[in-house]
C-alpha cells in the first residue's frame, strides 16, 4: 500500500525477546510511517505505552516483573506478527486487516486508527498473549492482580490519546461529530482487558480441543473485526 512497506516488513521480521526488542521495533515504525499513515498513531500510543510498563518492571512494581515481561514480548509480537503477515501477502488477522485497510483514509482522524489498533490487540491478540506465556491464567491470583494493575496506567495514555490525537491523519481539524465522540467516550481499555482475560481462560480451557479452539479464536477474529470497522467510519 506505501513504498516504504518493505521497510516495516525488515524491521518487524525478528521475533522480540525482550522488552529493549520491541521499543526499538517500535521506533523503528514510528520512524519510517509518516503523519498520513493511520498504523502511525497506534504504533505511538503502543509505544507510549510499553515504555510505562517497562518502567514499572525496572522499578519493581509487580509481583512477577518476568512473567509481565514475557507477557509484554508476546503481546507485542502478535502485533508485528499481524504486519509481517499482512506486508508479505499472507493471511492477517481479520480485525488487523481492517486497520491496514484504511491505514491511508485521510478523512479519518488519528485517534480513529489508534483505537482501532488497540481493540484489534486487546480483543483480539491479548488472549493469547496470556496463554503463550505458559501460565494458566486464573482470576485472583498473582499474576491477575499484577495484570490489572496496569489498568490505571493504560487507561491514562489512552485518554491523553484521546486529546492529542483528536485530528485527522493529516493534522487538520476534525468537525464536531456526534458519532465519533461518542464512540471515542465509550472505548474502555479496562473493560476489554477484563474480557481479553476471560478469553484466555476459555482458550487455556480448550487447549485439548484444537477445532473448538480455532472456531473461537475465528468467532473472537470476526467480532473484534466488526468493532474495527464501527471505530473507523470516516470523518466528513
Amino acid at each position: 500500500m506505501f513504498a516504504y512497506d518493505p521497510q516495516i516488513l525488515a524491521a518487524v521480521q525478528p521475533a522480540p525477546q525482550s522488552i529493549d526488542d520491541v521499543i526499538r521495533t517500535m521506533q523503528a515504525i514510528d520512524a519510517i510511517c509518516p503523519d498520513g499513515d493511520g498504523l502511525k498513531w497506534f504504533n505511538w500510543l503502543y509505544l507510549g505505552v510499553t515504555r510505562a510498563v517497562q518502567a514499572r518492571v525496572d522499578a519493581g512494581g509487580f509481583q512477577d516483573a518476568a512473567w509481565i515481561a514475557a507477557l509484554d514480548v508476546q503481546f507485542a509480537d502478535l502485533y508485528f506478527g499481524a504486519l509481517r503477515s499482512a506486508l508479505s501477502g499472507a493471511v492477517a488477522p481479520r480485525c488487523w486487516q481492517v486497520l491496514f485497510d484504511r491505514r491511508n483514509w485521510t478523512a479519518l482522524a488519528r485517534i480513529q486508527c489508534a483505537l482501532a489498533g488497540v481493540n484489534a490487540h486487546i480483543n483480539r491478540d491479548l488472549p493469547f498473549a496470556l496463554v503463550r506465556t505458559g501460565v494458566a491464567p486464573v482470576h485472583g491470583e498473582a499474576h491477575y492482580t499484577d495484570y490489572t494493575a496496569l489498568n490505571s496506567t493504560l487507561s491514562q495514555r489512552i485518554d491523553e490519546a484521546k486529546t492529542e490525537l483528536h485530528v485527522r491523519l493529516l493534522g487538520d481539524l476534525l468537525p464536531p461529530v456526534a458519532h465519533l465522540e461518542d464512540t471515542i467516550a465509550a472505548f474502555s481499555v479496562t473493560a476489554a482487558r477484563e474480557a481479553a482475560w476471560n478469553h484466555a481462560e476459555i482458550f487455556w480451557a480448550l487447549r485439548p480441543f484444537p477445532p473448538l479452539s480455532a472456531r473461537t479464536a475465528d468467532t473472537l477474529d470476526g467480532t473484534t473485526a466488526l468493532i474495527g470497522k464501527t471505530l473507523l467510519v470516516p470523518v466528513a
